[in-house]
């Protein structure tokens, strides 16, 4: 085989066999395929697209290309959740320890936030001591004892992948769906998943805005699961607002200990309780997500996921003092009140600039190798349909810097919408998805 002969059979938009994907990712992962060569096959792939057939292989050569985690000596249903990444989306945090305490074993790899988006091992490490970077024993030894284990990606687990993004970052070839699918899919089954449920999110604060990409996209990770054979399933779900009302990665722990003991924002119980519904179903423990919703409930409502994440707290090296005093936690030196200038009611909260103000805090990353602040971001007062009266309080916006603070609380200002009539909020889940 003839790299170029490839490269041209793609351009072309005829079908790649199997044993010639096997061969790009291996030359590519190896470096006996040069990223010119490659980085013109991903041009052609972003322009040709591929089948579901062509994606499950390159899904599974890019698994073939590192470390598989074995987790065959731990009793299952090993089930595992992944989100397309989005404003205020702290479930994860909640939703591990909660399936965990459902019956499910949680094997999560997760990953840091990039552009106005937040990133899970970000609001883990906030937590002082935590540690994502667990050996693979230490990572058994979690599931085994607990349930759930939290971790970024090793550099022996699909350095396909990693090598493939950083090209692709650079080449403008990351919007493409197989590519996205593939990327997505090889890290969370080389970690040993067995099912995996898929958080798509559509609006202005997700990667995937339009809803008919968002379907594209969900559709694609089923159907490549199922080329695994493995049982995926897809949520669509909204993402034009913040999830919750915290943004920024100690603020969002805070929240996130509130929904495990029973309080937490209605809109982020919700959505977590369904999406756990989904993956005990997946799993086969509950026999419907709706009954699996309702399981879901009662471990929330007698402490048991609590108790669980304070186990993987500890197991992880984390502070739990922390966790059961969060005032000790990381806090900014700057705190300062955003207000309405007139009166009505919250029409909307815009995503996608709520996100950029924590970015320009420094609660997330402009570029990979920004250092993020564990303490700062935003805390929202109203919600959408809240009635507020001039002067009323709308956020705080917690900073380190009075000049970027200042500059956050700007464009808080413009991400609040108002009607003079009251709109009810819509709901987060929009769509699921359960076939090709």
């Amino acid at each position: 085989m003839r790299v170029v002969d490839l490269i041209i059979k793609k351009r072309d938009g005829a079908e790649l066999a199997p044993q010639e994907i096997d061969f790009l990712v291996r030359g590519f992962s190896t470096g006996d395929i040069p990223d010119y060569q490659f980085s013109s096959l991903l041009m052609a792939i972003v322009l040709k697209g591929m089948t579901p057939a062509e994606t499950a292989r390159l899904t599974r050569a890019m698994i073939d290309s590192g470390d598989v985690m074995d987790l065959g000596r731990i009793p299952g249903p090993l089930v595992d959740k992944h989100s397309t990444g989005g404003v205020g989306d702290k479930i994860s945090l909640v939703l591990a320890p909660l399936a965990a305490a459902c019956g499910l074993r949680v094997p999560m790899m997760s990953g840091r936030s990039l552009g106005h988006t937040g990133g899970t091992l970000d609001k883990l490490e906030s937590i002082p001591g935590y540690r994502t970077d667990l050996s693979p024993e230490r990572f058994r030894t979690a599931l085994e004892r607990i349930g759930f284990a939290m971790i970024g990606q090793s550099e022996t687990v699909v350095p396909a992948d990693r090598r493939m993004y950083a090209l692709r970052d650079v080449t403008g070839t990351v919007e493409s769906i197989p590519l996205i699918t593939a990327s997505i899919m090889s890290k969370k089954f080389a970690e040993g998943a067995q099912a995996l449920l898929m958080d798509v999110k559509t609006g202005s604060g997700a990667f995937m805005k339009d809803r008919e990409q968002a379907r594209a996209l969900a559709h694609s990770l089923v159907a490549t699961g199922a080329g695994l054979e493995r049982n995926v399933a897809a949520l669509i779900t909204d993402m034009d607002q913040p999830l919750g009302l915290a943004i920024g990665n100690f603020l969002e722990v805070r929240e996130c200990i509130d929904c495990l003991q029973g309080r937490g924002p209605r809109d982020e119980v919700d959505l977590t309780v369904q999406q756990a519904g989904w993956m005990l179903a997946l799993g086969g423990v509950s026999r419907n997500p709706r009954e699996g919703e309702a399981l879901a409930r009662e471990r929330l409502r007698d402490g048991s996921a609590w108790e669980l994440f304070l186990r993987n707290v500890e197991f992880q090296g984390g502070d739990t003092e922390v966790l059961l005093h969060p005032e000790r936690g990381p806090r900014a030196s700057v705190v300062k009140q955003v207000t309405a200038a007139s009166g009505g009611f919250v029409r909307r909260i815009d995503a996608y600039k709520t996100g950029v103000a924590s970015v320009i805090l420094g609660a997330g990353r402009s570029r990979k190798e920004d250092r993020v602040l564990p303490g700062v971001g935003i805390t929202l007062s109203r919600s959408q349909g809240d009635r507020v009266d001039p002067g009323d309080e709308l956020c705080l916006v917690h900073g380190d810097d009075e000049v970027k603070t200042a500059e956050a609380c700007a464009l808080m200002e413009s991400a609040f919408a108002f009607s003079e009539q009251k709109v009810l909020p819509g709901p987060r889940l929009l769509e699921e998805i359960t076939r090709p």
